[in-house]
Protein backbone atom coordinates (compact mmCIF):
# COMPACT_ATOMS: atom_id res chain seq x y z
CA UNK A 1 0.00 0.00 0.00
CA UNK A 2 1.02 3.69 -0.95
CA UNK A 3 1.58 5.79 1.95
CA UNK A 4 -0.99 9.11 1.24
CA UNK A 5 0.12 11.66 0.42
CA UNK A 6 0.60 14.80 2.54
CA UNK A 7 -2.45 17.11 2.85
CA UNK A 8 -1.86 20.50 1.49
CA UNK A 9 -1.79 22.37 4.50
CA UNK A 10 0.83 20.41 5.84
CA UNK A 11 4.61 20.98 4.77
CA UNK A 12 6.60 18.08 2.68
CA UNK A 13 8.78 16.40 4.93
CA UNK A 14 12.52 17.86 4.91
CA UNK A 15 15.26 15.78 2.63
CA UNK A 16 18.22 14.85 4.68
CA UNK A 17 21.20 16.80 3.76
CA UNK A 18 23.40 14.98 1.46
CA UNK A 19 26.79 15.03 0.66
CA UNK A 20 28.42 15.47 -2.44
CA UNK A 21 31.40 17.65 -3.91
CA UNK A 22 31.75 21.66 -4.17
CA UNK A 23 31.47 22.81 -7.51
CA UNK A 24 34.17 21.91 -9.40
CA UNK A 25 34.44 25.32 -11.32
CA UNK A 26 35.52 26.63 -7.73
CA UNK A 27 38.69 24.83 -7.56
CA UNK A 28 39.64 24.80 -11.38
CA UNK A 29 39.36 21.31 -12.03
CA UNK A 30 37.74 19.82 -14.87
CA UNK A 31 37.09 16.72 -13.62
CA UNK A 32 34.82 15.68 -10.76
CA UNK A 33 36.70 13.13 -9.05
CA UNK A 34 39.77 15.60 -8.86
CA UNK A 35 37.51 17.33 -6.54
CA UNK A 36 38.51 16.73 -2.63
CA UNK A 37 36.00 19.29 -1.17
CA UNK A 38 32.60 18.50 -0.22
CA UNK A 39 31.04 21.62 1.92
CA UNK A 40 32.01 24.41 3.75
CA UNK A 41 30.62 26.46 7.16
CA UNK A 42 31.44 29.99 7.44
CA UNK A 43 32.10 30.83 11.14
CA UNK A 44 33.37 33.91 11.64
CA UNK A 45 34.32 36.50 8.78
CA UNK A 46 37.53 35.29 7.83
CA UNK A 47 37.09 31.41 9.76
CA UNK A 48 35.76 28.45 7.91
CA UNK A 49 34.94 25.15 8.59
CA UNK A 50 35.23 22.97 5.37
CA UNK A 51 34.64 19.36 4.68
CA UNK A 52 36.53 16.81 2.27
CA UNK A 53 36.85 13.74 1.64
CA UNK A 54 40.25 11.22 0.15
CA UNK A 55 39.24 8.58 -1.88
CA UNK A 56 40.75 4.78 -1.11
CA UNK A 57 42.32 4.67 -4.40
CA UNK A 58 43.45 7.47 -6.92
CA UNK A 59 45.95 6.72 -9.89
CA UNK A 60 48.27 9.48 -8.57
CA UNK A 61 47.96 10.70 -4.77
CA UNK A 62 48.97 7.17 -3.36
CA UNK A 63 52.07 5.38 -2.02
CA UNK A 64 53.58 3.01 -4.07
CA UNK A 65 51.75 -0.02 -2.50
CA UNK A 66 48.64 1.09 -2.20
CA UNK A 67 48.59 1.29 1.77
CA UNK A 68 48.65 5.26 2.35
CA UNK A 69 47.43 8.43 0.38
CA UNK A 70 50.20 11.00 -0.89
CA UNK A 71 51.27 13.27 1.12
CA UNK A 72 51.16 15.90 -1.55
CA UNK A 73 47.76 15.22 -1.25
CA UNK A 74 47.44 17.59 1.24
CA UNK A 75 48.94 20.48 -1.04
CA UNK A 76 46.35 20.04 -3.39
CA UNK A 77 43.94 20.17 -0.83
CA UNK A 78 45.10 23.25 0.37
CA UNK A 79 45.26 24.27 -3.12
CA UNK A 80 41.83 23.64 -3.52
CA UNK A 81 40.63 25.26 -0.21
CA UNK A 82 42.34 28.24 -1.26
CA UNK A 83 40.66 28.61 -4.35
CA UNK A 84 37.30 27.63 -3.32
CA UNK A 85 37.11 30.33 -0.43
CA UNK A 86 38.23 33.11 -3.11
CA UNK A 87 34.90 32.19 -5.08
CA UNK A 88 32.44 31.65 -2.54
CA UNK A 89 33.26 33.63 0.31
CA UNK A 90 35.71 36.20 -0.96
CA UNK A 91 33.64 37.73 -3.84
CA UNK A 92 36.19 36.32 -6.60
CA UNK A 93 34.53 35.85 -9.93
CA UNK A 94 35.00 32.86 -12.22
CA UNK A 95 36.99 33.09 -14.59
CA UNK A 96 39.60 35.73 -12.84
CA UNK A 97 43.13 34.01 -12.37
CA UNK A 98 45.12 33.11 -9.31
CA UNK A 99 48.83 33.34 -8.90
CA UNK A 100 50.12 31.25 -5.89
CA UNK A 101 53.29 32.61 -4.30
CA UNK A 102 53.66 30.17 -1.41
CA UNK A 103 52.10 27.10 -0.30
CA UNK A 104 53.47 25.04 2.92
CA UNK A 105 52.40 22.27 4.62
CA UNK A 106 53.91 19.31 7.10
CA UNK A 107 51.85 16.60 7.88
CA UNK A 108 52.45 12.95 9.58
CA UNK A 109 52.96 10.14 7.27
CA UNK A 110 52.09 7.25 9.66
CA UNK A 111 48.52 9.27 9.73
CA UNK A 112 48.16 9.06 5.88
CA UNK A 113 47.01 5.45 6.27
CA UNK A 114 44.40 4.46 3.97
CA UNK A 115 41.32 2.65 5.64
CA UNK A 116 38.25 0.24 4.93
CA UNK A 117 36.49 3.30 3.59
CA UNK A 118 36.92 6.60 2.12
CA UNK A 119 38.99 9.67 4.45
CA UNK A 120 37.01 12.41 5.20
CA UNK A 121 38.68 15.11 6.38
CA UNK A 122 37.40 18.46 8.14
CA UNK A 123 39.53 21.54 7.38
CA UNK A 124 39.90 24.68 9.81
CA UNK A 125 41.09 27.62 7.61
CA UNK A 126 41.40 31.39 8.21
CA UNK A 127 41.89 34.33 5.16
CA UNK A 128 44.20 37.02 6.67
CA UNK A 129 45.56 39.99 4.60
CA UNK A 130 42.81 40.21 2.42
CA UNK A 131 43.35 43.09 0.00
CA UNK A 132 39.88 43.63 -2.05
CA UNK A 133 38.85 45.95 -4.83
CA UNK A 134 35.33 46.66 -5.19
CA UNK A 135 34.41 44.33 -3.02
CA UNK A 136 36.16 41.37 -4.19
CA UNK A 137 39.48 40.19 -2.79
CA UNK A 138 42.33 40.75 -4.64
CA UNK A 139 44.74 38.87 -2.93
CA UNK A 140 45.01 37.07 0.94
CA UNK A 141 46.81 34.47 3.07
CA UNK A 142 45.47 31.36 4.07
CA UNK A 143 46.25 28.82 7.07
CA UNK A 144 45.07 25.65 7.37
CA UNK A 145 44.80 22.88 9.24
CA UNK A 146 43.04 18.76 8.73
CA UNK A 147 41.56 16.32 10.77
CA UNK A 148 41.23 13.38 10.00
CA UNK A 149 38.48 11.76 12.60
CA UNK A 150 38.91 14.34 15.47
CA UNK A 151 42.92 13.83 15.33
CA UNK A 152 45.29 16.40 13.36
CA UNK A 153 47.23 14.92 10.43
CA UNK A 154 48.50 18.29 8.23
CA UNK A 155 48.84 22.45 8.97
CA UNK A 156 50.11 24.43 6.92
CA UNK A 157 48.97 27.11 4.32
CA UNK A 158 49.44 29.54 1.16
CA UNK A 159 49.63 32.92 -0.17
CA UNK A 160 47.54 34.00 -3.36
CA UNK A 161 47.12 36.96 -5.67
CA UNK A 162 44.14 37.34 -8.11
CA UNK A 163 44.23 38.53 -11.65
CA UNK A 164 41.24 39.83 -13.45
CA UNK A 165 41.02 38.40 -17.13
CA UNK A 166 42.21 41.64 -18.86
CA UNK A 167 45.40 42.22 -16.48
CA UNK A 168 46.04 38.54 -17.19
CA UNK A 169 45.95 38.87 -20.70
CA UNK A 170 47.86 42.01 -20.81
CA UNK A 171 50.48 39.92 -18.17
CA UNK A 172 51.03 37.41 -20.14
CA UNK A 173 50.85 39.00 -23.70
CA UNK A 174 51.77 35.76 -26.12
CA UNK A 175 50.17 34.87 -29.46
CA UNK A 176 49.19 32.49 -30.01
CA UNK A 177 49.01 31.67 -26.55
CA UNK A 178 51.42 28.64 -25.70
CA UNK A 179 49.09 24.97 -24.42
CA UNK A 180 50.38 21.11 -23.55
CA UNK A 181 50.29 20.77 -27.34
CA UNK A 182 53.97 22.43 -27.12
CA UNK A 183 54.99 20.07 -24.62
CA UNK A 184 54.19 17.47 -27.16
CA UNK A 185 56.78 18.31 -29.19
CA UNK A 186 58.86 17.94 -26.64
CA UNK A 187 61.25 14.39 -26.28
CA UNK A 188 60.55 12.53 -22.98
CA UNK A 189 63.45 10.31 -22.14
CA UNK A 190 62.48 10.32 -18.70
CA UNK A 191 64.11 9.11 -15.27
CA UNK A 192 63.30 5.46 -14.10
CA UNK A 193 60.46 5.55 -12.20
CA UNK A 194 61.93 3.65 -8.98
CA UNK A 195 64.91 6.91 -8.94
CA UNK A 196 62.04 9.22 -8.28
CA UNK A 197 59.56 7.67 -6.00
CA UNK A 198 57.28 6.82 -8.59
CA UNK A 199 55.46 3.11 -9.90
CA UNK A 200 54.61 4.38 -13.43
CA UNK A 201 56.55 5.78 -16.14
CA UNK A 202 53.80 8.55 -17.37
CA UNK A 203 53.92 10.55 -13.28
CA UNK A 204 57.53 10.83 -13.94
CA UNK A 205 57.93 14.42 -14.51
CA UNK A 206 61.64 14.46 -14.83
CA UNK A 207 64.62 13.64 -17.60
CA UNK A 208 68.29 13.16 -16.89
CA UNK A 209 70.69 15.82 -17.98
CA UNK A 210 75.09 16.00 -18.49
CA UNK A 211 74.97 17.73 -15.49
CA UNK A 212 74.54 15.89 -12.02
CA UNK A 213 71.66 16.45 -9.97
CA UNK A 214 69.96 18.49 -12.30
CA UNK A 215 67.04 17.55 -14.66
CA UNK A 216 64.63 18.65 -17.62
CA UNK A 217 61.27 19.39 -16.39
CA UNK A 218 59.50 17.08 -18.84
CA UNK A 219 55.97 16.28 -17.70
CA UNK A 220 53.52 13.96 -19.39
CA UNK A 221 50.95 16.31 -20.91
CA UNK A 222 48.33 14.22 -21.00
CA UNK A 223 48.05 13.35 -17.70
CA UNK A 224 44.98 13.19 -16.62
CA UNK A 225 45.59 14.93 -12.90
CA UNK A 226 48.58 16.69 -13.09
CA UNK A 227 47.12 18.50 -16.85
CA UNK A 228 43.20 17.90 -15.32
CA UNK A 229 42.44 21.72 -17.20
CA UNK A 230 43.95 23.68 -19.96
CA UNK A 231 46.31 26.27 -19.09
CA UNK A 232 49.06 28.35 -20.81
CA UNK A 233 52.13 27.40 -18.03
CA UNK A 234 53.01 24.57 -15.82
CA UNK A 235 50.70 24.15 -12.48
CA UNK A 236 52.15 24.67 -9.33
CA UNK A 237 51.50 20.97 -8.48
CA UNK A 238 53.48 19.93 -11.44
CA UNK A 239 56.29 22.42 -10.39
CA UNK A 240 55.90 20.57 -6.40
CA UNK A 241 55.92 16.90 -8.02
CA UNK A 242 59.11 17.83 -9.62
CA UNK A 243 60.79 18.83 -6.13
CA UNK A 244 59.79 15.75 -4.84
CA UNK A 245 60.84 13.72 -7.42
CA UNK A 246 64.58 15.67 -7.24
CA UNK A 247 65.05 15.19 -4.04
CA UNK A 248 64.04 11.24 -4.39
CA UNK A 249 66.39 11.30 -7.53
CA UNK A 250 69.39 12.84 -5.02
CA UNK A 251 69.34 10.09 -2.38
CA UNK A 252 68.45 7.18 -5.00
CA UNK A 253 68.49 4.11 -4.16
CA UNK A 254 67.31 5.20 -1.07
CA UNK A 255 63.50 7.27 -1.51
CA UNK A 256 61.93 9.96 1.01
CA UNK A 257 58.54 10.43 1.60
CA UNK A 258 57.84 14.47 2.46
CA UNK A 259 56.82 15.35 5.86
CA UNK A 260 56.92 19.17 5.13
CA UNK A 261 57.04 20.94 1.91
CA UNK A 262 57.59 25.06 1.60
CA UNK A 263 57.61 26.49 -1.84
CA UNK A 264 57.60 29.59 -2.66
CA UNK A 265 56.67 30.70 -6.58
CA UNK A 266 58.23 33.64 -8.38
CA UNK A 267 57.41 33.36 -11.85
CA UNK A 268 55.32 31.59 -14.03
CA UNK A 269 57.02 27.80 -15.81
CA UNK A 270 56.72 28.33 -19.14
CA UNK A 271 55.73 25.51 -21.52
CA UNK A 272 57.78 26.30 -24.60
CA UNK A 273 60.97 27.07 -22.88
CA UNK A 274 63.26 24.36 -20.70
CA UNK A 275 63.03 24.32 -16.87
CA UNK A 276 66.06 22.50 -15.00
CA UNK A 277 65.25 21.47 -11.75
CA UNK A 278 68.41 21.08 -9.45
CA UNK A 279 68.48 19.70 -5.72
CA UNK A 280 70.78 19.76 -3.07
CA UNK A 281 71.47 18.65 0.75
CA UNK A 282 70.37 21.45 2.95
CA UNK A 283 73.43 22.17 5.15
CA UNK A 284 71.84 20.79 8.61
CA UNK A 285 70.59 17.40 8.78
CA UNK A 286 68.28 15.55 11.22
CA UNK A 287 68.79 12.13 12.52
CA UNK A 288 66.87 9.60 10.32
CA UNK A 289 65.58 12.44 8.13
CA UNK A 290 66.77 14.33 5.18
CA UNK A 291 66.58 17.94 4.16
CA UNK A 292 66.31 18.91 0.21
CA UNK A 293 66.64 21.98 -1.01
CA UNK A 294 65.27 21.72 -4.57
CA UNK A 295 65.39 24.86 -7.09
CA UNK A 296 63.59 25.57 -10.98
CA UNK A 297 65.13 28.21 -13.45
CA UNK A 298 63.78 29.05 -16.84
CA UNK A 299 66.60 31.30 -18.86
CA UNK A 300 68.55 31.85 -15.84
CA UNK A 301 65.39 32.66 -13.82
CA UNK A 302 64.45 31.93 -10.66
CA UNK A 303 60.74 30.00 -11.08
CA UNK A 304 60.59 28.42 -7.81
CA UNK A 305 61.97 27.21 -4.39
CA UNK A 306 61.32 24.36 -2.28
CA UNK A 307 62.65 22.51 0.74
CA UNK A 308 61.61 19.21 1.53
CA UNK A 309 62.10 17.24 4.85
CA UNK A 310 60.86 13.64 5.32
CA UNK A 311 61.88 10.32 6.49
CA UNK A 312 64.28 8.14 4.25
CA UNK A 313 63.39 4.89 3.39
Amino acid sequence: MQPAPPKPHEPAPALPRLTTTVPREYVHRACLAEVFLTGCTQQSETRFALSGQWPRAHTFFQSADGTAHDPLLTAETFRQAGLFLAHAELGVPLGHHFVMWELAFTTDPDRLHIGPRPTDIELTATCTDITRRAGRATGFRMELSIRRDGQAIAAGGGRFTVITPAVYHRLRGTHPTPDTSTLRQIPRETMPPTAVGRARNTDVVLSPTDTPHRWLLTPDPTHPVLFDHTGDHHPGMVLLEAARQAACALVTPMTVTPSAITTAFHRYAELDQPCHIEATLAPTQEHHQVTVNVTGHQNGALVFTSQLTGPLH
